[in-house]
């Protein structure tokens, strides 16, 4: 009986790009001490991360600008600002790339 070995290499993807700018963009939030919205900003990547989400991906955009505008209206440090610029840039390129 034959086993099934886990693979050891994966090809890396924009989506793979995606998802480390999302979990980087989280990790600013918490790092960053906190700021007014901090709360709802983590709720919303985290829903932004979720299986529901990633497999709809036209889901994105919207609570990407959620988050942007709760940042924006909480004062959010330049690092997070720069995170979101960087998952925006990343997501259109996913979105031109895997077209619905």
């Amino acid at each position: 009986m034959a086993f099934i070995v886990e693979q050891t290499g994966y090809s890396k993807t924009i989506l793979s790009d995606l998802q480390g700018a999302w979990t980087l963009l989280r990790e600013t939030v918490v790092d960053s001490g906190g700021f007014d919205n901090a709360d709802s900003v983590l709720f919303h990547i985290d829903e932004a991360m979720s299986w529901e989400v990633v497999r709809d991906l036209t889901q994105m955009p919207p609570l990407l600008l959620i988050i942007t505008n709760l940042c924006r209206e909480g004062n959010a440090p330049d690092d997070v600002t720069e995170w979101i610029d960087s998952v925006k840039k990343i997501l259109q390129k996913v979105l031109e790339e895997y077209p619905r």
